[in-house]
């Protein structure tokens, strides 16, 4: 725990980076495979709507030792039909509960089913029920009404909060969430039942939540940008990612561990059939959200914003002085590898107010003088073997004058 907070420290200072938005390309081809892959099942397959949707009858009671073939042969044999016949199975063991779904039948052929399968699995008690096709309609109008008002007071509170461009960043992140959602059920065959249209409009809000977080540090990083040279808008969106990586992560697992529990043990081993439905909508649809926020919303909104003209022209001063300073540094590494780091040193060493005195020695020069052992060779004494160069006479001070030759000084 402390080695991830560790890192969580260093991505929000900057000391560590991901990519996100410069590798948007590869983001888009990998949800663009994926989009194609859910298109084409929900296109080939369809979805499996439950009886609550389509109509139809529902047969329940418990057999525990039966198999689903047995089930299956009981109920098409005794008219309930060949083609529209879904039997699931709840539960294991003594707690086992069959759901048989058929088609639309009569009270007289609905009562000789459930009579065979008293009789033929030795059950005791079978619960029909006939549900209309009216009411799941009704549902389906409902969810679609109630998904039109959620985006609409999405887009407003988000162009109002932040901005209209953020807003439609958000709303591409969410259509991609239900397309892969259910893109996974149409491939999956899970049916598609009243809890699944809850648990789906439960993870648009979960989806946008993650989003809007980034956003907002988004919006704090890029505050004041257009002022200066210091980095993008896309660099500061993604160091707005990176700072925002860990929360998300830790938000998504905490979220995702209690739908875990009752998709995999409340569903597993206790049957709970409406429960598994509602669970596994929210377990994919969780795991696209958190996906779609890092890796799509935030890449889709730089795009837009790097359109602008003033972000334009921000992205070429940051590349020109990107330029200069790396221009600056292979100069300086140039000078520096053509007159050598100890000559420059021995240059910047000198006591302030020294003069160098001219002509003393050439460069690799040698004096005949030899310096006493133990005693340090003066500033300017040349290598041993070197040829001596003639030493030129200090200058006179200014005030000085020369007096001509040939004349003496009065007293």
């Amino acid at each position: 725990m402390s080695r991830l907070g560790s890192v969580g420290g260093k991505l929000y200072r900057g000391e560590v980076s991901v990519e996100f938005v410069a590798r948007r390309r590869l983001w888009y081809a990998i949800s663009g495979l994926i989009l194609v892959i859910a298109v084409g099942a929900l296109f080939a397959r369809g979805l499996n709507f439950s009886v609550d949707f389509k109509g139809g009858s529902l047969f329940r009671f418990s057999a525990p030792h039966a198999s689903i073939a047995q089930v299956r042969n009981v109920v098409t044999s005794s008219g309930g039909g060949s083609q529209n016949v879904i039997v699931q199975q709840v539960g294991s063991g003594s707690r086992a509960t069959w759901l048989v779904q058929t088609g639309k039948l009569p009270y007289s052929q609905s009562a000789k089913v459930a009579a065979a399968i008293s009789r033929d699995l030795g059950v005791k008690q079978v619960s029909p029920t006939f549900v209309g096709p009216t009411w799941g309609s009704q549902i389906s109008q409902k969810a679609l009404q109630a998904l039109i008002a959620f985006l609409i007071v999405i887009v407003i509170y988000l162009s109002i909060a932040f901005e209209w461009k953020m807003a439609a960043a958000a709303l591409i992140a969410l259509a991609h969430d239900i397309v892969i959602t259910i893109g996974v059920y149409a491939l999956a065959g899970f049916d598609v039942s009243p809890a699944t249209v809850i648990g789906l409009l439960t993870i648009l809000g979960y989806s946008l939540y993650d989003t809007v977080v980034v956003f907002d540090k988004v919006r704090e990083n890029t505050a004041g940008l257009l002022g200066s040279s210091r980095s993008t808008y896309s660099q500061a969106a993604n160091l707005a990612l990176n700072q925002t990586l860990v929360r998300s992560i830790n938000t998504s697992l905490i979220a995702l561990l209690p739908v875990a529990g009752i998709l995999f043990v409340g569903a597993g081993l206790l049957g709970a059939g409406e429960l598994k439905d509602l669970a596994l909508v929210l377990f994919v649809g969780m795991l696209s959200g958190t996906y779609s926020s890092i890796f799509i919303a935030t890449p889709v909104l730089a795009q837009l914003k790097e359109r602008e003209p003033q972000f334009k022209a921000l992205a070429k001063r940051v590349a020109l002085r990107e330029s200069g300073g790396r221009a600056a540094k292979r100069a300086a590494a140039k000078a520096t590898g053509k007159t050598g780091v100890a000559a420059a040193a021995a240059v910047d060493d000198r006591p302030a107010g020294e003069d160098v005195v001219e002509g003393s020695y050439d460069s690799g020069a040698a004096s005949s003088e030899k310096v006493p052992a133990g005693q340090a060779a003066p500033r300017g004494t040349p290598g041993p073997g070197a040829r001596p160069v003639p030493r030129q006479q200090p200058r006179r001070p200014g005030s000085a004058k020369r007096r001509p030759s040939g004349k003496k000084k009065r007293r």
